[in-house]
């Protein structure tokens, strides 16, 4: 009996253990104090850590003050994507907003991720942003796969 059991167990991890599994680098994004009208763009790391295609079914923000951005396209075993976070920055005052990401992983189908900061007409001026060409390489793939989805998502909208 108890090797039955064992059995069980051995077999449940294994099975665990060869799915997809959905890791961020961060699971919060503060901006600090910002000026109203300024860029309130950031970006989640999600990285599948499992040995199977990991797939973002839906990123949805809870107001429509947050605007998510990302590929549809499966996130293979060890390889990271990016979700592309906006937050309208044009009402000043606190905000503290969350985002729901649904996926494939069996475990957590539900991940939730969070933006928060302050804008304030008062806040200093933004330093400027400084990218090692590494970053800049990422942030330009990053950028061509979300304009290459927004414009297969505008050819459907314009098509229906």
């Amino acid at each position: 009996m108890k090797t039955l059991f064992a059995g069980i167990a051995l077999f449940g991890s294994i099975a665990l253990a060869t799915a997809q599994t959905i890791t961020f680098d961060k699971t919060t994004y503060e901006y600090g104090d910002i000026k109203p009208g300024s860029d309130g763009h950031r970006f989640f790391t999600v990285t599948n850590t499992g040995d199977k295609p990991l797939i973002l079914s839906n990123v949805k923000p809870s107001c429509g003050c947050t605007t998510p951005e990302w590929s549809q396209d499966p996130i293979l075993p060890k390889k990271s994507a990016k979700i592309k976070v906006g937050y309208n920055t044009a009402t000043p005052g606190a905000f503290n907003k969350l985002i729901e990401v649904f996926s494939n992983d069996p475990v957590n189908s539900r991940s939730v991720i969070y933006i928060k900061g302050n804008v304030d007409p008062n806040a200093p001026e933004p330093k400027p942003v400084v990218l090692t060409p590494q970053e800049k390489k990422e942030a330009d793939k990053a950028k061509k796969v979300v304009d290459k989805q927004a414009k297969k998502a505008h050819k459907v909208a314009t098509v229906k």
